[in-house]
């Protein structure tokens, strides 16, 4: 089973007074940069947002119109995605986590794999909340779940009503930056 990846960076970041969140740095490495790492060795990665340099391979894509939402966004990466196969696994991340990296997808993978009648694989924070942006699809189900009309709408809405394993977080695993005291010291 192959893996891609769609990450979002493409968000406004307005409690970060409008900086380009995904490439602030921190331990010398820009939070895009950590997601993508995250998936190194995916068939595909696709980055939705405007382009940027991040030293890695990557196909950029746009929501249409730009900015309108996290599902617009993963119609976009879906897209992009149009040639591969429907069993692919998809990670579905954020551009802006902290505590993201290659153990992660493994074991949304892994969860996937251990559950055939599941299609989608979510960590869990500590406070229990499912995190949508920390996430492994099987491509067949966001094909037929994603509608063409998804300007303004969360992922929640069209997904949650999908069978899907939650995955409790270890510490730290599903930390991301949405403000400037979740950047560390």
């Amino acid at each position: 089973m192959g893996l891609a990846a769609v990450i979002f960076a493409g968000g406004k970041a307005t409690r970060l007074g409008g900086v380009d969140k995904v490439m602030i740095e921190v331990a010398g490495r820009t939070l895009l940069s950590r997601s993508v790492d995250a998936v190194r060795g995916a068939e595909r990665i696709v980055v939705v947002g405007p382009a940027r340099e991040i030293g890695a391979a990557v196909r950029w894509v746009r929501e249409e119109p730009p900015g309108s939402g996290p599902l617009a966004a993963l119609a976009a990466g879906v897209e992009a995605l149009a040639d591969l196969p429907d069993d692919t696994h998809v990670a579905v991340l954020a551009g802006d986590l902290l505590g993201i990296g290659p153990r992660t997808v493994a074991k949304l993978r892994s969860a996937l794999d251990e559950n055939p009648a599941v299609l989608g694989a979510l960590l869990v924070d500590a406070e229990g909340f499912t995190q949508w942006m920390h996430a492994v699809w099987r491509l067949a189900a966001l094909r037929a779940a994603v509608p063409p009309d998804s300007v303004g709408r969360s992922l929640k809405s069209v997904l949650g009503g999908l069978p899907l394993t939650l995955i409790p977080a270890q510490r730290g695993e599903a930390d991301d930056v949405d403000a400037p005291g979740d950047l560390p010291a």
